[in-house]
C-alpha cells in the first residue's frame, strides 16, 4: 500500500472522479461569481473615491475603476447585497471544502512541472486554492469581528479577492466545457475515468450523490444558522452563526442589534448631557452650534430605514425621526446639499468619521436621527444625534454625531 501522497496508488477513495469534480465546480462557478459582485458592489457602497476617510484601500489604482455614486434608493440596496455575499460566503464553504478535497491529488502530482504549460497550470492552481481559502477565512473571521490577522481586513479582502478571481477566471475559462462535457456524457455518476478516478478505489461507503447530498446538507445548515441575521423575531435567534452570536439586545422601541455600544466607543454620559453636547454645523457662510434642543426646533421629519452592516447582519425598517441633512445644509448656507464630512464623539474604532456624497444629503429621507421607533435614541443606538441615510452601509450612518464640515469633498 502506497503511504506517500505524492504516489498515485494512496488516493483510493472512489468518490472522485469527474462528475463529482464537475458538479461541485458548476456550483462554484456559479456562487463565486455572484460573491466577487456583490463585494465589489459592497465595496462601491463606502463611496471610497469620494474621501481618503473612506478610502480603506488607497493604494488600489486601476482596481476602482469601476467605483459610482452609490444611490439610495432602492433603500434596502445595502441589505440586500451585503445579505447575499455574506450568507451565500458562508453556505459555500461545504462546497468548497468538498471541491478542494476531490482534486487535492492534483496538487501532490510528480513530476511539479512537465512542461511550461503544465508548470503555468500548477501556479495558477496554486493562486487558485489559496486565494479561496484566503477569502473564505477572511470573510469569515470578518464576520465574527475576530481581527486575528495582521493588517486591516479591507485592503486584505479586496486585493485577495481580485487576485483569486482573476485565476478563478482563468481556471473556468479552462475546465467549464470539459465540466459541461462531463456532466452531459456521464449520465451515471460512477461512469468515466480521469486522472481524478483512484487506481486501486477502496470499498464505497456512500455513493457520489450520497456524497453530494451531503455536501448540500451541510449547506443547508449553514444557511439555516446565519440566514436568520437578517431578519427580525424568533428567525433572528435562529442565526448562531451571525455576529454577537444570536438575539437582538433588549426589547421594545430600541431592542435591534447594534454593532459597537457606547461603553465600547468610550462615549462618557458626560458629554452626551443636554448641557454638554452640541452639534458643530460648518459651512460656506460660517460655523453653527446647535443643542439637541435647538435641534428639536426645527422641521422635524420621519423615515423608516434599515440598519445594514458589513459582518452581514441587519434589521427591518425601523422609524427614525429627525432633522434631514439637507436642512442643515440650508444653515450654513448650501440651496443645493454638497457632500458633507460627519465627525463622532467616538473615539477609536476606523470609522469615528465619514464622508456622505451630495445625493445622499440630499435624499428626503437623510437625517441627522434624534428618536427611533418613537422614542429618545439609546446610548447604544447613538443618542444624543446619529446619521441614517437610506442604502448605505451601517458604518456610514454614524452615532454620536459631534461634528457636521458641509462642502466639496
Amino acid at each position: 500500500m502506497a503511504r506517500s501522497p505524492f504516489s498515485p496508488a494512496f488516493w483510493r477513495s472512489p468518490l472522485r472522479g469527474p462528475w463529482f469534480t464537475s458538479v461541485l465546480g458548476v456550483v462554484l462557478l456559479g456562487g463565486i461569481t455572484v460573491l466577487f459582485v456583490t463585494g465589489l458592489l459592497s465595496y462601491a457602497a463606502y463611496n471610497p473615491d469620494l474621501s481618503p476617510v473612506n478610502d480603506k484601500t488607497p493604494d488600489k489604482g486601476i482596481l476602482g475603476f469601476y467605483l459610482f455614486s452609490w444611490p439610495t434608493d432602492p433603500h434596502w440596496l445595502y441589505r440586500l447585497i451585503q445579505g447575499v455575499h455574506v450568507t451565500l460566503g458562508i453556505v459555500l464553504i461545504p462546497v468548497l471544502l468538498a471541491k478542494l478535497w476531490s482534486v487535492v491529488p492534483k496538487l501532490f502530482t510528480l513530476p511539479p512541472a512537465r512542461s511550461v504549460a503544465h508548470a503555468l497550470e500548477r501556479i495558477l492552481l496554486l493562486l487558485l486554492v489559496g486565494g479561496a481559502l484566503f477569502e473564505f477565512v477572511t470573510g469569515v473571521l470578518n464576520v465574527q469581528l475576530d481581527y486575528i490577522f495582521p493588517g486591516s481586513f479591507y485592503p486584505l479582502h479586496f486585493y485577495g479577492a481580485w487576485v483569486f478571481f482573476a485565476a478563478f477566471v482563468v481556471h473556468a475559462v479552462l475546465k467549464t466545457p470539459a465540466a459541461l462535457h462531463n456532466l452531459r456524457r456521464l449520465r451515471q455518476p460512477g461512469e468515466g475515468e480521469s486522472e481524478l478516478t483512484a487506481l486501486r478505489p477502496a470499498e464505497p461507503t456512500v455513493s457520489r450523490r450520497g456524497a453530494l447530498g451531503l455536501v448540500g446538507g451541510g449547506s443547508l445548515l449553514l444557511f439555516v444558522t446565519t440566514v436568520g441575521q437578517n431578519f427580525d423575531g424568533a428567525l433572528r435567534r435562529t442565526a448562531l452563526l451571525a455576529p454577537h452570536g444570536g438575539a437582538d439586545p433588549g426589547t421594545g422601541p430600541s431592542g435591534f442589534q447594534v454593532n459597537k455600544t457606547a461603553a465600547y466607543a468610550g462615549i462618557r454620559e458626560a458629554e452626551t448631557s443636554e448641557e454638554a453636547w452640541r452639534l458643530v454645523v460648518v459651512g460656506r457662510t460660517g460655523t453653527v452650534r446647535l443643542s439637541r434642543a435647538d435641534l428639536l426646533q426645527l422641521p422635524l421629519h420621519s423615515a423608516a430605514l434599515p440598519i445594514a452592516c458589513v459582518e452581514g447582519w441587519s434589521t427591518s425598517d425601523q422609524w427614525w425621526r429627525g432633522v434631514r441633512l439637507r436642512d442643515l445644509a440650508a444653515l450654513v448656507g448650501y440651496d443645493d446639499p454638497p457632500d458633507v464630512f460627519v465627525e463622532s464623539l467616538q473615539r477609536r474604532g476606523a470609522f469615528r468619521r465619514a464622508a456622505l456624497r451630495a445625493n445622499q444629503v440630499a435624499d428626503p429621507r437623510s437625517l441627522l436621527a434624534l428618536f427611533v421607533n418613537g422614542e429618545d435614541l439609546t446610548p447604544d443606538h447613538g443618542h444624543p444625534a446619529r446619521i441614517i441615510v437610506p442604502a448605505a452601509p451601517g458604518v456610514l450612518n454614524t452615532k454620536w454625531v459631534a461634528r457636521m464640515t458641509f462642502g466639496k469633498l
